[in-house]
């Protein structure tokens, strides 16, 4: 076996001539009959026991052709890849056999190549950072976020009415036309009311009413709500099982030694300082990934369809674990969205092409920086497998062979090299004058519970970038 020629026929793909000589096409034919000779008849013959001669002779010289070519092929075409120095991204296509028989094989086929990458610039790239500001608002919600998850929730005894801030305990099913809908169903549901669960109306008509009562509750759908309830008259009936009231703890000073201060402006100063960080890491880390998109666009390259579909399948198949691991499948996802297949791939391919560049990109400065990996980091990163999934070393490195960890390490360092050569400079005042507010977002129609239930499933938002985590010290200005 062996690379007769190979030609650059187009922008990434290369055309390559394989020769397979005799002796070795002959040692496949021969597999080929041992392995299907148990299926074929030859009169005169018990099954599976006619010589090969016979077989050929009724069936014709080429009956083993096939199978033997499929025997050599992956080896023979491999071989002459690698002969050929080739770095193949894509299964091999356009198989074309010119001779098979005594004589051995000759065929060509088509492969697609890595691109040519003309690197860009990754040193020095200027990202700007805003300064990390929290306003004393948003401590008090966070405060008014403690307060409720620690408040104490208590069964209204008397024989009172629902009042608005009450936690009424509900049995609710919808109708439209007079007949039930999918999802306007639920039993003993605890709704707040005036926390603006349900659609609009449906709390407020709760209001007044006594425990044991049945009534209904006359709704009509928002006009932006799910298309066969949109706009709609509903009708709901609903038995009022419980009211109850919720508490919550005054804050003060016992509230924060509660919770571990000894007074309540030191908590408020806890508080504060959290915000901040993890403010400052969500910058930080949007700012690396800045610079990482800076490097990615500054390659030259022509990318092969083939890399950017693999890199959506990718990620589709990421997505579709992640829905998977709260409960839904992808099909059902699909289905219930009103989406299709290839929409999703349409909606990934501009992430997906930027990241594939990037991905080239880092290949790119690991070979430039001449970057490795000791044997060190190896066991390091081993280790931390190891805590993460609480194995045992050993038996993580038969999960996870090395050659399959060096890489990922390479392009982390690679990655780190470029985020470490980046100057971070400080938001400019004229440029915050500039900035204009962000549109005001329409608020999303309220949804029965039932229905609200149903759809606790995340958004198809486009994956993150394989790109570097914020990290907790920033860079001083580099000016």
């Amino acid at each position: 076996m062996s690379l007769n020629s190979s030609k650059k026929i187009d922008e990434n793909t290369w055309e390559i001539e394989v020769g397979v000589d005799a002796e070795t096409f002959k040692d496949a034919v021969n597999k080929a009959y041992l392995k299907q000779r148990k299926k074929i008849n030859v009169p005169g013959f018990r099954k599976g026991k006619a010589p090969k001669a016979m077989i050929e002779k009724m069936y014709g010289t080429g009956v083993f052709y096939e199978d033997a070519l499929e025997i050599v092929y992956p080896d023979a075409v491999g071989a002459a890849i690698e002969e050929a120095k080739l770095d193949v991204i894509d299964t091999p296509y356009d198989l074309d056999v010119k001779e098979i028989g005594d004589n051995g094989v000759v065929m060509t086929l088509k492969v697609t190549v890595k691109p040519e990458v003309k690197l860009g610039k990754y040193k020095g790239i200027k990202v700007e950072k805003p300064a990390v500001k929290v306003g004393a608002d948003e401590v008090k919600n966070r405060l008014n976020q403690m307060l409720e998850q620690n408040a104490s929730v208590s069964t209204v005894e008397t024989d009172r009415k629902v009042k608005k801030n009450d936690i009424a305990v509900i049995d609710f099913e919808g109708f439209v036309d007079g007949k039930a809908f999918d999802g306007g169903k639920g039993e003993n549901h605890e709704l707040e009311i005036g926390s603006g669960h349900f659609i609009p109306g449906f709390e407020d008509q709760i209001i007044g009413h006594k425990k044991g009562e049945e009534f209904d509750v006359n709704v009509k759908f928002p006009e932006d709500y799910a298309e066969e309830l949109s706009n709609k008259d509903a009708v709901f009936k609903v038995k009022l099982h419980e009211i109850k009231v919720k508490s919550v703890p005054a804050l003060d000073d016992e509230f924060a030694k509660d919770n571990g201060f000894d007074t309540l402006d030191e908590l408020k100063k806890d508080i504060k300082k959290e915000i901040e960080t993890q403010r400052q890491q969500a910058i930080d880390s949007q700012a690396n990934n800045e610079v990482l998109d800076k490097v990615a666009e500054a390659v030259e390259a022509v990318i092969p369809d083939c890399m950017i579909e693999k890199k959506i399948d990718q990620d589709i198949q990421d997505f579709a674990y992640r829905l998977q691991a709260q409960g839904m499948d992808y099909k059902t996802y699909l289905k219930y969205t009103g989406t299709d297949e290839a929409s999703i791939r349409t909606m990934y391919k501009d992430q997906a092409e930027k990241q594939v560049k990037l991905d080239l990109a880092l290949e790119q400065i690991i070979e430039k920086e001449k970057l490795d990996v000791t044997d060190k980091e190896i066991e390091e990163e081993y280790k931390k497998y190891s805590e993460a999934y609480n194995m045992d070393v050993d038996q993580i490195k038969k999960f996870i062979p090395e050659e399959n960890l060096k890489p990922d390490l390479l392009q982390r360092k690679a990655v780190d090299l470029v985020i470490d050569n980046a100057v971070f400079t400080k938001e400019t005042a004229a440029k915050k004058a500039e900035e204009k507010p962000a549109a005001q977002k329409k608020p999303a129609a309220k949804k029965t519970a039932a229905k609200a239930d149903a759809e606790k499933k995340p958004a198809a938002k486009k994956p993150a970038a394989k790109k570097a985590p914020a990290k907790k010290t920033e860079k001083k200005d580099k000016e």
